[in-house]
């Protein structure tokens, strides 16, 4: 059963043993043996192939090619053969912090796979570069692996479901360091001592502001959680050679929670898997059928069944005014409720587009399709008609949207809204969805043949055919690897790709 985990601020002077403390806590759970589902190990490599198909895309885009070199301009530890980095040749290795930095990189470009929302937002599969590459730093089997990314899907998804981040403006990402770093621990099979330090510096060095997702989008949204995932891979080894972080990190008095998020009179309730208990939290994610934002995957499928069914709504002359009832999130995240004058320039970047739900939906309800690439081009925001039709989309809050956002029952939860659609000829037009087709509740859930049909979408362009049927027969494996496999669990371009990429030099 799950165990909740009161968390609240000690003054200084208040006694807080260490076994209570939820850096330790989550400690336990990761060194708990518990072993993984058939059904969690499905899930596993559906994510592994969704993160795969997703890095394939980004290969050559700018951010993951100067990570991609920052990582090949740094040389192998000498404690392992070194980590595989997305695009290169297997033998190309370097070291693990800096392989969950370039892979991180390229897993994040585009927006594009896995999400958790709740208190909080994530993306889990951010979890698994820095565990991967450690894996393969340190020669770990598939199955040591699987392990390793259940603890860091369970324990992000369970620090979401309790303390909000970007409430306070704080980056999502200070809940992905303590649980790379505590997955990382779960594939070392280290002890709860050690593991608690790595999770308390990883945390410590990760928080950041929101500002990141705010305003002018820039490239740094795709390398947040590299950073992190790298701060990770270090604050384990930092641990392993016994030294030791703050704490209490988050109960402390000059803690996480006193001075970045709710104050010295909060507290939370973490839900934590009990001893023994399997760590299940990766089946309450769910992946990305489109490149954005999540919160806007909802409403590209109800603007593309709109478009489809009613092409004059592509006309900007026929149109009065598009309002998106729906949640808070929705409306003062990615929404009109922002007031970053940015989610309406057609001249923003592409970071800040996929942030942008009115231009989100204006491109999906024109072209009655949405495209990695093609819906974020210059042209394609700076269509005159687009333009048009986009200054007229706003969002407003809806309680009920927001309460059913904010709902702990799956079957209630719900990511998209209402719109209203006012046409010139005093006509209204009125929908809903509640939940992206791709969703397990929604009209076309996820299998593993759709994520094998997104990683062959994706890769076609960049892998040659042999690499796509090589690299899905090593993930869909996975239980069983070698070490030796475990090494080759990576994509390498097809010759001449990474040659077209920029590869700028810079300090190192």
């Amino acid at each position: 059963m799950t165990v909740t985990h009161h968390v609240r601020v000690y003054r200084s002077d208040e006694e807080l043993p260490r076994t209570d403390q939820l850096a330790w806590k989550i400690a336990e759970v990761a060194a708990d043996p518990v072993a993984v589902t058939d059904e969690v190990a499905d899930m596993i490599i559906n994510r592994i192939i969704d993160n795969a198909a997703v890095a394939a895309a980004s290969l050559t885009r700018g951010p993951v090619s100067a990570a991609r070199q920052q990582a090949l301009d740094h040389p192998v530890s000498v404690s392992g053969p070194g980590s595989t980095v997305f695009g290169c040749a297997l033998e190309r290795t370097t070291s693990p912090e800096w392989a969950a930095w370039a892979n991180g990189v390229a897993v994040r470009e585009l927006d594009y796979h896995d999400t958790f929302l709740a208190a909080e937002y994530s993306h889990p599969g951010d979890n698994i570069p820095p565990i991967l590459a450690v894996a393969q730093h340190v020669g770990a089997t598939g199955a040591q692996l699987l392990r390793g990314i259940a603890t860091g899907y369970e324990i992000q998804i369970d620090l979401v479901r309790a303390i909000s981040l970007h409430k306070h403006k704080i980056d999502h990402v200070a809940h992905l360091g303590p649980s790379a770093a505590a997955g990382i621990g779960t594939l070392l099979g280290l002890p709860v001592e050690t593991i608690y330090q790595a999770v308390g510096q990883a945390l410590h060095t990760t928080t950041a502001t929101r500002q990141s997702r705010k305003g002018e989008i820039s490239t740094w949204k795709a390398h947040a959680p590299a950073f992190a995932g790298k701060m990770a891979v270090e604050a384990v080894d930092r641990a392993m050679r016994g030294e030791t972080s703050p704490a209490p990190i988050y109960e402390g008095e000059d803690g996480v929670i006193a001075w970045l998020l709710d104050g010295k009179d909060a507290a939370y309730d973490v839900p934590l898997p009990d001893r023994g208990e399997a760590k299940r939290a990766i089946l309450d994610s769910y992946t990305k059928e489109h490149s954005a934002e999540y919160q806007a995957q909802a409403w590209i499928d109800l603007a593309r069944k709109l478009g489809t069914a009613r092409p004059e709504l592509r006309d900007p002359e026929n149109i009065e005014a598009i309002v998106l009832h729906t949640s808070h999130h929705t409306h003062y995240v990615i929404g009109s409720g922002a007031n970053d004058p940015q989610k309406y320039d057609p001249a923003a970047s592409r970071e800040t587009l996929d942030h942008s739900i009115p231009y989100i939906f204006t491109v999906a309800l024109q072209d009655a399709a949405w495209h990695h690439v093609d819906s974020y081009l210059p042209a394609r925001a700076a269509r005159p008609d687009t333009v048009a039709l986009w200054h007229k989309v706003t969002t407003a809050e809806d309680a009920e949207w927001t309460r059913r956002y904010h709902s702990e029952d799956p079957d209630e939860k719900a990511f998209g809204g209402r719109v209203e659609i006012r046409l010139a000829n005093g006509e209204t037009i009125v929908d809903e969805i509640a939940v992206a087709d791709a969703h397990p509740l929604g009209a076309r859930p996820f299998t593993r043949p759709d994520y094998v049909a997104k990683f062959r979408m994706l890769a076609e362009p960049v892998l040659a055919p042999d690499e796509i049927e090589r690299f899905l027969d090593l993930a869909e494996r996975l239980p069983e690897l070698t070490p030796a496999e475990v090494r080759e669990l990576s994509i390498v371009a097809a010759p001449g790709v990474l040659a077209s990429a920029p590869a700028p030099k810079g300090l190192f």
